[in-house]
């Protein structure tokens, strides 16, 4: 993937899209100081670039009975690069598990697994996650509660 060299507007333009991604491509150029269609060449190249990598809707878990929020920390046996291929291949076929994340030091992955309830949550991990092939042990953390929920990165403009 081709980098390009980010000016001020390509910035403002990536700012305004994180924070509001159904905003108008007339807004946008508005917002980013110049006309529509410049602006709308501007993100197709951010997005041909890898810059911006997808939109899509916040959906409010509870409003779809989705009222548990787990983070779980999984260990490994093996931390061989087919191994560690392995697991992420089995954990982007379980919807549960909506983030997964490889991490350095004592844990291996961090997941973060949304569930209907405690019971629900407690089915997957001793169906799926402890029984899946090279998985040495599970530290389950249930999240009380999010202050803060950003999407994206800070950009400075």
């Amino acid at each position: 993937m081709k980098r390009v060299k980010l000016d001020k507007i390509d910035l403002k333009i990536l700012s305004n899209l994180q924070d509001n991604g159904r905003i108008t491509n007339v807004e946008l150029a508005k917002e980013a100081g110049i006309s529509a269609p410049p602006c709308l060449r501007r993100v197709r190249a951010l997005e041909e670039n890898g810059y911006i990598k997808g939109y899509h809707a916040r959906i409010d878990p509870v409003s779809l009975g989705y009222g548990v929020t787990v983070f779980a920390n999984v260990k490994l046996t093996s931390q061989a690069h087919s191994d560690l291929k392995k697991f992420e291949g089995l954990v982007n076929s379980w919807p549960m598990v909506r983030e997964c994340h490889m991490l350095a030091g004592e844990t291996d992955f961090l997941l973060k697994i949304v569930a209907n309830d405690w019971d629900d949550y407690q089915e997957f991990l001793t169906n799926n996650l402890t029984a899946a092939p090279n998985v040495t042990s599970v530290k389950s953390s249930l999240a009380i509660r999010a202050s803060k929920h950003l999407a994206g990165v800070p950009i400075e403009v």
